[in-house]
């Protein structure tokens, strides 16, 4: 009888111990739920999505044909989609979306072109043909940065890990009043600028400088971007005074160079053994860099000859004209009228020259003179009418200027 009552007591336990292996088996088995994958307005999961960049002479026929889309039916969408978009703009390297049928077919459905961070081109041909130009969602966080010269100013902002446009636009306002190629040591800046970013997170590059600092010899310049006339979204760079920040001509012909050879009366030649003036400024860079006119002006003379090589003359007034000379390329002709910062021409080593360079000449009064020793008039200054306002919208940025510590 004991035997028995162990017995059933054992199979019993057994029983129960399956029992509940089976229920912890059964409670673990899950369900999974597709995700669904969205872009460009399109949910992904209904095609087959292939992701490429365009090719060196790559075609958007070539394309659609390698999706089994046929040429007469390629031919009806680029003419139903060049009123809205040029298929012939495609750019080697750009990013491009082929959304296909999810079938034995695999026939093209919707082209998307990406051809920058923030813009995309979608040709949906499913039924209709449908061409729309859309930019994706930005966020736009306003930053500070800070600085010490102490090479150069791209260095400067190298270390500090800044994006290199910033740069290029601080020279371009600061372009008429601080020689970029002369900037000291403890000379210092102070930014206030936008970067945009597509979905918090992705960087789309530089907004707008909205203000700036740079203390060059000691002595300060400050910058404002105020807009003028909003009706046609038109805006400069004001000081704090109101006063703006453009003269009627450049510092330099080139935006990045160094001057190897200054205007000089007396310089003197070991070659020839004598003195021979230099009535111009040399501008060193490299072969192809593009030259710009230095004010807005007419083109006198276009033309190659002696030891000038390939030159380009503007006269900007009555009183000012200008010469570059051994280009390589002139990009213009006699009698184009050029505005402040066109590219003219680029630097060669045409005429009588060791080395690439633009030796840069300016007349004052029918006479050759030392441009950075002129001093050169300003730009008309922001109208009356407007300066109570901008003296207002500046306060808070200068404000925040002047209490930004440089690092």
């Amino acid at each position: 009888m004991k035997n028995f009552i162990l017995l059933l007591s054992l199979v019993l336990f057994f029983s129960c111990k399956n029992e509940k292996v089976e229920e912890q088996t059964i409670s673990e088995v899950k369900i999974e739920t597709p995700v669904i994958i969205q872009k460009f307005g399109f949910i992904y999961n209904d095609y087959k999505v292939i992701e490429d960049t365009i090719r060196k002479d790559e075609s958007f026929g070539e394309i659609l044909y390698r999706n089994h889309v046929d040429f007469p039916e390629i031919h009806k969408i680029v003419e139903a989609s060049k009123d809205s978009f040029d298929v012939k703009k495609l750019r080697t390297g750009k990013p491009y979306t082929v959304l296909a049928k999810n079938d034995s077919t695999e026939k093209a459905q919707v082209f998307i072109y990406q051809p920058n961070k923030i813009d995309y081109v979608v040709i949906d041909f499913k039924d209709s043909i449908i061409t729309q130009l859309h930019k994706k969602s930005i966020k736009t966080v306003v930053k500070t940065a800070t600085g010490k010269i102490t090479s150069s100013l791209s260095e400067a902002m190298d270390e500090q890990g800044l994006d290199y446009a910033l740069v290029n636009e601080m020279s371009d306002i600061y372009a008429w009043t601080i020689d970029f190629f002369h900037l000291q040591k403890e000379d210092n800046f102070k930014i206030i600028y936008e970067e945009k970013f597509i979905d918090d997170t992705i960087y789309a590059g530089l907004g707008e400088i909205k203000s700036a600092y740079f203390e060059h010899k000691n002595t300060p310049f400050y910058a404002f971007n105020f807009v003028t006339d909003s009706t046609k979204n038109i805006s400069d760079y004001y000081d704090e005074q109101a006063n703006t920040l453009r003269r009627q001509f450049l510092k330099a012909p080139l935006k990045f160079s160094r001057i190897s050879s200054r205007y000089n009366l007396k310089r003197f030649i070991r070659y020839y053994g004598k003195i021979k003036p230099h009535r111009g400024t040399d501008f060193a860079a490299g072969v192809g860099t593009p030259i710009m006119s230095t004010a807005n002006g007419t083109v006198i003379e276009s033309r190659r000859r002696g030891g000038n090589g390939n030159y380009v003359k503007v006269r900007h007034n009555a009183t000012y004209t200008t010469q570059y000379l051994h280009m390589k390329k002139r990009l213009v002709k006699k009698g184009d009228f050029v505005k402040q910062g066109d590219v003219i021409g680029t630097v060669g080593m045409t005429g009588n020259t060791s080395g690439p360079h633009v030796c840069y000449r300016f007349w004052k009064n029918g006479k050759e003179v030392d441009p950075f020793k002129q001093k050169l008039p300003s730009a008309a200054p922001i109208k009356e009418h407007l300066k109570e306002a901008y003296l207002k919208f500046i306060e808070p940025l200068k404000e925040q200027l002047d209490q930004t510590a440089i690092e």
